[in-house]
């Protein structure tokens, strides 16, 4: 056969549509939207080569619309997590052995599908299973998954050519083999490049995939996976199931093939994951790979020397954009109260304008959250607050879920820098805000440092120089994605490639080489041309 050392399509970060009322893309997606609520989606598991179904059927609602049924998907049990592994396992010798290239091709030709004649039909599912706006389902399943496929390709052959230096008759090469068993994706309900990133780039090394995606977003999935086999990804290379997370836990980690697991989820699931592989180790074959991105209490942090409307708009945009249901969402604040009532006009102007309510009318800024459990979570934070005395409610704080899941976007004002929604984590559109005295930022620094055991993103919002490069430098194991006025939220694959530290996961850096360095296992070759026939050497001689 013909080799060579193959160049791929330099990637571009894939521009984003902006849905402007008379646009072609607009419509295009408006007749995706009728259409997928014209019908009941039948979403089944995806084994090997086979389309698997159970007796166990369950419903897949609008989360702005409950008694909206968008589809049927059928969950499985721990037989289906064992037919899976071995497809898995039975797809790993032939795809780890095909060349590079070929892997690359698929995925490559998954990216022109999704920013082609898919695109319409991902956007779709995203806003109708995961309550996203239209320019939120764009920014997500169309173009950061596009973005994902291709720069990961490119990352992948800058792997691939790193290669060691050879002395005189030497030849020393590297190979970055797949790791030895399977990988365990499991993926969130948030994003669905996310869910379609964290099996993917194992797949692209020549790995191959049991993916467990979050129940409430197999709409979406279901699509990803029709594409990827529209691209010509073989069978077994990414098993997509439907079962519950504890059944799937205990199949996988007491697996002697289980060679890793790529996660993004709750820090709690994450810590009980890592505990659970860390009392099975004596059963695997190799110690697995644990990457993972968990969650964030992501911060804004404010200089007197900033420009009030822009930190209007950074918290506005930072915490409601897609209900706040980003771990990347600012979610406390700490403003200098000599700038205050400014800050607060500007936000109070602005919610005015927002409407809630379904994605389906495109003038709602603001969605459903994904379910009741997240529901009924989040209102508890917000009634809790309203009992604080130390709190006051700026804006919003009411919530209905009559119809769909809606809570409206809510400012809390604390006194209390310790306050419960100023530490944990709510995963909702709640910003809470300190306001601190001026006089003291060197201290609110370190307050913003101490107060969340998370490091994921933050942003410091100034015109002064100095003051950037103090907080920079105080702040630097405070968020692995960090902003300089801007808003904590909306990294771009290739741009700023994303995780964090602490209590946020592994900082693996979706979007870039780190990840896909997670993936393989280098093996070290060294070729001597004429081998040495005397075993002794200079320094014996008398």
């Amino acid at each position: 056969m013909s080799v060579g050392f193959f160049k791929v399509p330099y990637p571009q970060n894939e521009p984003v549509k902006e849905y402007r009322p008379g646009s072609e893309e607009r419509a295009t997606l408006k007749a995706a939207l009728a259409e997928a609520t014209s019908t009941i989606k039948d979403i089944p598991m995806y084994i090997g080569g086979e389309e698997v179904r159970t007796e166990d059927k369950r419903n897949l609602v609008a989360p702005h619309n409950h008694q909206q049924v968008l589809g049927h998907y059928y969950e499985g049990d721990a037989q289906h997590v064992e037919q899976a592994i071995t497809a898995a396992l039975n797809a790993k010798d032939e795809w780890a052995a095909l060349s590079w290239e070929q892997r690359a091709s698929i995925f490559l030709r998954a990216a022109d599908l999704l920013a082609g004649p898919y695109r319409a039909k991902i956007n779709a599912a995203t806003m109708l299973g995961q309550s996203k706006n239209a320019y939120q389902a764009e920014i997500d399943a169309a173009c950061e998954m596009i973005d994902f496929l291709r720069f990961n390709v490119h990352f992948a052959t800058e792997i691939y050519e790193q290669q060691p230096r050879s002395s005189a008759g030497v030849w020393n090469r590297m190979e970055y083999r797949p790791l030895e068993g399977f990988i365990f994706a499991l993926t969130p309900f948030n994003f669905t490049a996310i869910a379609g990133n964290l099996p993917t780039a194992p797949a692209m090394m020549g790995n191959t995939i049991v993916w467990k995606p979050a129940l409430q977003q197999v709409l979406a999935a279901q699509v990803l996976m029709e594409v990827f086999q529209k691209a010509g990804l073989p069978d077994g290379v990414i098993n997509l199931i439907y079962v519950d997370g504890p059944v799937a836990g205990e199949v996988i980690f007491q697996h002697p093939d289980f060679a890793g697991i790529h996660f993004t989820g709750s820090t709690k699931v994450f810590q009980a994951i890592w505990k659970t592989i860390g009392e099975n180790i004596h059963r695997y074959k190799s110690y697995p790979r644990i990457v993972g991105e968990t969650g964030g209490k992501d911060f804004v942090l404010v200089h007197e020397s900033a420009d009030a409307k822009a930190v209007a708009t950074g918290l506005i945009r930072g915490a409601f954009e897609y209900q706040g249901q980003k771990c990347s969402a600012a979610s406390r604040a700490y403003i200098p109260f000599t700038m205050w009532e400014e800050v607060k006009q500007y936000m109070l102007d602005d919610l005015a304008k927002i409407k809630v309510g379904s994605v389906e009318d495109f003038s709602n800024f603001v969605n459903a959250v994904i379910d009741e459990k997240s529901f009924d979570k989040i209102a508890s934070y917000i009634e809790n607050a309203k009992n604080d005395p130390a709190v006051e409610v700026i804006a919003g704080g009411t919530f209905d879920k009559t119809e769909g899941y809606f809570i409206q976007p809510t400012i809390l004002k604390s006194q209390d820098p310790l306050s419960v929604t100023m530490c944990e984590e709510i995963f909702g559109p709640v910003l809470t805000i300190y306001l601190y005295n001026p006089d003291s930022f060197e201290d609110t620094i370190e307050l913003v440092n101490q107060t969340s055991p998370y490091a994921l993103t933050g942003s410091i919002f100034s015109k002064d120089r100095y003051i950037i490069d103090l907080v920079t430098k105080k702040l630097s194991n405070a968020a692995g994605n960090f902003y300089i006025n801007d808003k904590p939220t909306g990294a771009v694959v290739g741009q700023q490639p994303f995780g964090g530290s602490r209590a946020s996961g592994t900082n693996d850096k979706a979007g870039s080489s780190l990840n896909l360095l997670r993936w393989v296992s280098p093996r070290a070759i060294k070729e001597t041309f004429v081998s040495p026939t005397d075993y002794s050497y200079p320094f014996l001689a008398e």
